[in-house]
């Protein structure tokens, strides 16, 4: 599998259990920990500040920014329709110079971006997860073989 492909096929596996996710959330709001809340926002907020950033276009969302759960599915729609879209137009290797939340310059490849933003959202989910459980409501099993399974 090419990397952009493998890439492409990532963002969708991302995609896709997020709007599982949100569906769960949307399902049993009434007892959802503000914990998950906070995370599945926090994930979904930092794909969209990457994005911006590999763009270079201004950041309107905060990082830790909690969101109506309604709007949620289609900030994840547009994450990943932009994510693809850089996926097709920008180049792996270029090397994209942004600041981070503290206003400290960093520069990082497109594909170190791009495979912080997959990581970072399957950390976040499996401590949803973890957190979902301890609060006695079933998680969904959100791994990639499960997603590839299908």
């Amino acid at each position: 599998m090419e990397t952009n492909d493998f890439f492409k096929d990532t963002f969708e596996y991302n995609y896709h259990f997020n709007q599982e996710l949100i569906q769960l959330f949307e399902k049993e709001k009434q007892i959802i920990p503000e914990k998950s809340i906070k995370l599945l926002n926090h994930l979904i907020n930092a794909q969209e500040i990457w994005n911006a950033r590999i763009l270079n276009q201004d950041i309107s969302v905060d990082v830790w920014e909690i969101r109506p759960l309604e709007n949620l599915k289609n900030h994840n729609e547009t994450n990943y329709n932009q994510s693809l879209s850089i996926l097709s137009s920008i180049e792996l290797s270029k090397k994209i110079e942004y600041k981070n939340s503290k206003g400290i310059v960093f520069s990082n490849t497109v594909q170190d971006i791009i495979f912080h933003v997959i990581n970072h959202s399957t950390y976040h989910r499996a401590q949803i997860a973890s957190d979902l459980a301890a609060n006695g409501i079933e998680p969904i099993n959100t791994d990639y073989i499960f997603y590839k399974r299908k």
